[in-house]
């Protein structure tokens, strides 16, 4: 009988996708420890600095927050520890290759448990500028007033 279906969201880098262009994303398990577990499961999490990095073929997680367990002892996790995820070789490969680019980096955009274990979705992405930023937020409204002069002119 399993524990717990579906996807349940700990923590989400809302501002991810307003600082980057996401190119392509990934799924990864993450190895964590059984503190860290316990402190998720409380949801609480921040990956709001959080970056992926690609060493000797591993990809490690780095500067997200999971703070100390509230109950845990001397046994407790740092908080802000390296921690491994778990990935294809393919795709770590992949990951290395485009991150050599200029401009390419990795970062976390949702941490999530899903069926009982942990999970982390990364993306490939490229940091955009402050006038890409601006378009971004000028199309946003002009789809938004488009919309609601569509709903305007449906309503009369």
């Amino acid at each position: 009988m399993p524990k717990d279906t579906g996807r349940q969201v700990v923590a989400s880098n809302r501002k991810a996708r307003h600082d980057y262009v996401i190119e392509d994303v990934f799924e990864a398990g993450i190895v964590l420890s059984g503190t860290e577990v316990k402190a998720l499961r409380q949801g609480r999490a921040s990956l709001v600095d959080g970056f992926v990095l690609v060493d000797r073929g591993e990809a490690w997680l780095e500067n997200v927050y999971v703070p100390e367990y509230s109950q845990g002892t001397w046994t407790n996790h740092a908080p802000r520890r390296k921690r491994k995820l778990l990935l294809h070789r393919s795709e770590i490969d992949r990951l290395e290759a485009r991150t050599r680019e200029k401009g390419q980096t990795i970062i976390p955009l949702q941490l999530y448990f899903l069926d009982g274990r942990a999970k982390v979705e990364i993306a490939l992405a490229r940091g955009k500028r402050e006038y890409d930023k601006r378009q971004t937020l000028r199309e946003r409204q002009d789809n938004m007033e488009a919309q609601r002069a569509m709903r305007h002119r449906e309503l009369t």
